[in-house]
């Protein structure tokens, strides 16, 4: 079932990604972000009182989790002001390739034939993706493709993490416990954010407008961070697997850019996202 959960996570987070394009357009980053924190730590606030502080050498390891996710999160939404929807998705669709690596490299996973067939065409089009995003004239020195890519290793980091973090090979955290705590940890960080980085300057800089889109962010999010430690808490999830399917957002996301944002050059990533589709369909079929 851990399969079926990293995919219901994956539909949860494009349109996590399509609320915070449509939040972020012409809008201060720090002040949507800020709120961004605040409504998941609100939303996630009963598992403060039911898992518990425990001790100060668990919470360490949920900060530095906090302090990653935030800092893949920052570069991701100067990255997302910026950049079109439809290649945002494809460049952040890379990180289960890191995510892959680093998995077989530090806990020993293995995949089976029809995984390694999903993970091979995924890469292939992972890197067909890229390629049309460079026609669009956004190649990798673009400083916000920099920033998009910051995120995504931050981001790969933040997922090899989770399963030192949760896994019951290694620290075996309860799930809610790190979701909880991670959440008020992040909401403080972002309060100081927004004191010392923002407040200051905020009448030179672009203006902050309440928009509707801005809470369901925070929601899809949950929904889908919720659904994802879920299935890595199955003793038999492969996090490479995991990440690689929540990836599968992007089609998700792909399609808001298309019919709603009326992004450009649709045609060739289109061909690329079946091709992402296909590899999809082979790790549903590998984790039967």
């Amino acid at each position: 079932m851990w399969w079926l959960l990293a995919f219901a996570s994956a539909a949860f987070l494009g349109g996590y990604d399509s609320f915070k394009k449509f939040s972020l357009r012409d809008n201060a980053v720090i002040p949507v972000l800020f709120l961004n924190t605040v409504l998941c730590a609100l939303i996630f606030s009963p598992g403060l009182f039911l898992t518990g502080f425990g001790s100060w050498a668990v919470q360490q390891y949920i900060v530095a989790k906090s302090a990653l996710v935030l800092s893949s999160w920052m570069a991701g939404y100067l990255a997302m002001k910026h950049l079109p929807l439809t290649i945002v998705g494809p460049v952040n669709a890379t990180r289960p390739v890191l995510v892959l690596v680093g998995a077989i490299f530090l806990f020993g996973e293995k995949l089976n034939g029809l995984q390694w067939t999903g993970v091979a065409l995924a890469i292939v089009a992972y890197f067909l993706m890229r390629h049309s995003s460079e026609k669009e004239g956004y190649r990798t020195g673009n400083k916000w493709i920099l920033y998009l890519i910051l995120s995504v290793l931050l981001g790969a980091a933040s997922g090899l993490y989770d399963k030192y973090l949760m896994s019951p090979e290694y620290l075996g955290l309860d799930r809610m416990q790190v979701l909880s705590w991670y959440s008020f940890y992040q909401s403080l960080m972002m309060a100081v954010v927004m004191l010392v980085g923002w407040m200051p300057t905020r009448r030179s800089t672009t203006p902050f407008q309440w928009r509707w889109s801005i809470p369901f962010i925070s929601l899809f999010l949950c929904a889908a961070d919720f659904l994802y430690m879920q299935a890595l808490s199955h003793p038999d999830a492969l996090i490479a697997v995991v990440s690689m399917i929540r990836r599968g957002s992007v089609l998700v996301s792909f399609g808001i850019g298309a019919w709603i944002l009326k992004e450009k050059n649709l045609k060739s990533k289109a061909v690329d996202l079946a091709l992402l589709l296909v590899s999809m369909i082979f790790l549903y079929l590998g984790s039967q």
